[in-house]
């Protein structure tokens, strides 16, 4: 025998059902979108914000890109048996030091074929001048660079290898000792921003590259200057100066 129940008793019962089943269909939805999102993790290194920039550094990263952008037309038509030349070769080779591997190892490779391809030498002695940013193929050509040169053939090598245009960046960090700036690249591996350093064979996370001050980032959307929370001129929301000319790898 059952007993009915009262009106009001089977109503609040229809509504708490229909709340409880309500909030699973939004829980639901949640976790599936949440499944579908890439996990970017920082969109830049160092964990900091970024803010546009003009002036010097844009200027010369914007005259770079547009030969990046033609030097990648070039190694487009290498790969399809057209005249290559030796510089877009030499790239290519670079490049193929990661083909077959992922993740750190392709990003090691590489790094390791760039700063075997160059020796170091400051603009003074190569150009006469006391700062020259060279697009790839023209540091390729004479082998030979300062750490901004290294970052830009770095930058586009590992573009060509398959990273994701948000995977990589150059950054530009003053170094507290000795007092000077500094060019890098900064590759993002499983969620985690690797730096490159010319200085160094050995890769290193962003987060312990003690005794620099990240300034600049330069990727497909210009420059940008990095940000963050604290004024301190030795921290990283330090505020750049007006010059920016780059040191002889050691």
């Amino acid at each position: 025998m059952h007993t009915a129940l009262p009106d009001t008793v089977r109503a609040k019962l229809l509504r708490l059902a229909a709340v409880v089943v309500i909030g699973a269909c939004i829980l639901a939805a949640s976790a599936a979108t949440a499944a579908t999102l890439p996990q970017s993790g920082n969109p830049v290194p160092f964990g900091m914000e970024s803010e546009p920039v003009s002036g010097g550094v844009a200027v010369k990263w914007r005259a770079v890109e547009v030969d990046i952008d033609a030097e990648q037309q070039v190694l487009a038509a290498c790969r399809t048996g057209a005249t290559c030349p030796a510089a877009a070769k030499g790239l290519l080779d670079i490049i193929a030091e990661g083909a077959g591997h992922l993740g750190l190892a392709r990003v090691g490779l590489i790094n390791r074929a760039v700063d075997l391809a160059i020796a170091p030498a400051s603009d003074e002695a190569q150009w006469g001048v006391a700062d020259h940013w060279s697009p790839p193929f023209e540091t390729l050509r004479t082998h030979r660079g300062d750490c901004e040169d290294y970052a830009i053939v770095k930058y586009l090598a590992l573009l060509e290898a398959g990273l994701s245009r948000d995977d990589v960046k150059i950054v530009i960090v003053r170094n507290v000792l000795p007092n000077e700036d500094h060019a890098v690249v900064a590759a993002r591996v499983d969620g985690k921003w690797l730096i490159l350093d010319s200085r160094r064979l050995a890769l290193v996370r962003d987060t312990e590259m003690a005794g620099s001050v990240p300034r600049f980032v330069l990727d497909e959307d210009g420059a940008r200057r990095l940000v963050g929370s604290t004024s301190s001129q030795t921290g990283p929301g330090a505020r750049p100066s007006g010059t920016h000319r780059f040191v002889r790898p050691t």
